[in-house]
């Protein structure tokens, strides 16, 4: 039976998972905070207000950026790949086989660079938060 290696990162499916569990959490932690705070919040809750907005920029630009760099690490892979295709038509089978599985890892790579920085500040939210009374 064959080993597998342990993975540096989880699964794009335990990342998904996670992130259903520790979104609704911090949602209703700042919804919550947000209603108990009315017109005038606190220098606390006004921190807390900055921080969240501060960090949905953050983990949008950190997104965007592993997966552009994902993108830019895959490209040279699948171009080999695609020209493969090009001479007799046994060759462009096998290379039209393997073109869709590097594609294939391609994609999920560059969904799992992309999941990465929202997954970290979404569970790291959750765990800070579920910590904080709310007044």
């Amino acid at each position: 039976m064959a080993t597998r290696r342990p993975r540096k990162t989880p699964s794009i499916a335990r990342q998904a998972a996670e992130l259903a569990v520790a979104v609704p959490q911090v949602i209703v932690h700042r919804l919550t905070r947000l209603a108990l705070a009315g017109p005038a919040p606190s220098a606390r809750d006004r921190k807390e207000f900055r921080r969240m907005g501060a960090e949905k920029a953050a983990a949008f630009a950190e997104s965007w950026n592993a997966m552009a760099r994902q993108t830019l690490e895959a490209n040279p892979t699948l171009a080999r790949s695609f020209l493969g295709a090009f001479g007799s038509p046994a060759r462009a089978r096998a290379s039209a086989q393997s073109a869709t599985r590097q594609v294939g890892r391609a994609v999920a790579a560059i969904v799992q660079a992309g999941l990465a920085p929202v997954h970290r500040r979404a569970v790291a939210n959750a765990k800070r938060l579920s910590r904080t009374k709310l007044k």
